[in-house]
């Protein structure tokens, strides 16, 4: 049980990697604070995972409800270890065709998002010597030309990743990344990313050397690593779980 009366606090809890790291440290011994907008799936993810699990309504491109957040995590629990910020969206376009505004939208809640939650954060986890696990993908460092405002927020993920490690290694505080490819989630699906959604799938089997789409829980496995004790000289760190599709040409 490597994290034993560990408090951790995840952003995006409710689908995707962010229930799927939810579960993973749950089965850890940890205790599990999820956030995001839509209280319906908080409620349901928190029933699925039982009494280790509770939630927190908020909307982190808005930094008052992530002093709030934070708050009522420490108020529960007592302490935050770990912070895993998974909350994102995606958004299809290039620079001839995305809207200023879907750029905007994009980059507050993969940037900004991930900004106010860490700094809302910190102080709590410097006081446990904890550790940060930031979501970005391998889009951040294989441009796609269709998908401008998402790979830009995801570059933008992994330097802000290396810089705050920088920033918190004195206080020892590690600060990792993760970089998946396509996993199976909600993410492409209900934002009609992508026209097909079980096409791309099967097309992933294709466009990944490992033969398949990723899962949740690859994700969250990695997650848990870089958040463990078996991890702790690693950080600035961004890993590619992945399937090898950084390997290979995005377009």
């Amino acid at each position: 049980m490597r994290f034993k009366d560990k408090v951790v606090l995840i952003s995006g809890g409710g689908t995707g990697i962010g229930l799927g790291a939810a579960k993973r440290f749950i089965g850890e011994g940890a205790s599990v604070v999820i956030t995001g907008r839509r209280e319906d799936k908080l409620k349901t993810a928190c029933a699925e995972m039982g009494e280790q699990a509770s939630y927190v309504v908020g909307d982190v491109t808005n930094r008052d409800d992530c002093i709030r957040i934070v708050a009522e995590t420490v108020k529960r629990h007592g302490a935050l270890d770990v912070l895993v910020n998974s909350a994102g969206v995606i958004g299809n376009g290039g620079v001839s065709d995305t809207a200023p505004e879907e750029f905007d939208r994009v980059m507050q809640a993969n940037v900004y998002g991930l900004f106010n939650l860490s700094q809302a954060s910190v102080d709590a986890i410097k006081q446990r010597k904890g550790s940060i696990v930031n979501i970005s993908s391998v889009t951040g460092t294989r441009p796609t030309g269709t998908l401008l405002a998402y790979c830009t927020s995801k570059a933008a993920v992994t330097m802000m990743t290396q810089c705050m490690a920088l920033e918190l290694a004195p206080h020892g505080v590690r600060v990792n990344a993760v970089e998946p490819g396509v996993v199976r989630s909600e993410l492409h699906r209900v934002t009609n990313a992508v026209p097909d959604y079980d096409e791309f799938l099967e097309r992933s089997k294709l466009t990944h050397p490992l033969g398949r789409a990723g899962e949740p829980e690859d994700v969250a496995a990695a997650i848990a690593f870089l958040a463990a004790p078996e991890a702790a000289w690693i950080t600035g760190e961004c890993m590619k779980v992945d399937g090898g599709r950084h390997m290979t040409s995005l377009r």
